[in-house]
């Protein structure tokens, strides 16, 4: 795990992959707001071509998917970046006695 750990730092990859996951974090945190409205809006477009009837109001269930997906990505971001970045890379040091 250190090598690894060593490559991903050494390279950018791992800042690279922090910022990813950052911005999917940031993308599912704008689909919690945005998905009860789409669905709202949606329903009230397509209602009356549906069978049964429709609720009108705003429904959020809607937006808990993505409030699950927001968390998860939170928590592998911060687990990711604390192990990168915030404990300390072990130098190889070669000592001549």
């Amino acid at each position: 795990m250190k090598g690894l750990k060593r490559a991903l730092v050494n390279s950018y990859v791992g800042a690279l992959g922090l910022g990813w996951l950052l911005a999917q974090c940031v993308s599912h945190l704008v689909n919690i707001f945005v998905a009860p409205v789409a669905s709202f809006v949606s329903r009230r477009e397509y209602g009356p071509l549906a069978e049964h009837p429709i609720h009108e109001g705003f429904v959020l269930q809607v937006a808990l998917p993505e409030l699950m997906r927001f968390c998860l990505l939170l928590i592998i971001f911060y687990l990711l970046l604390r192990w990168l970045y915030y404990t300390p890379l072990e130098e190889h040091t070669h000592s001549t006695a």
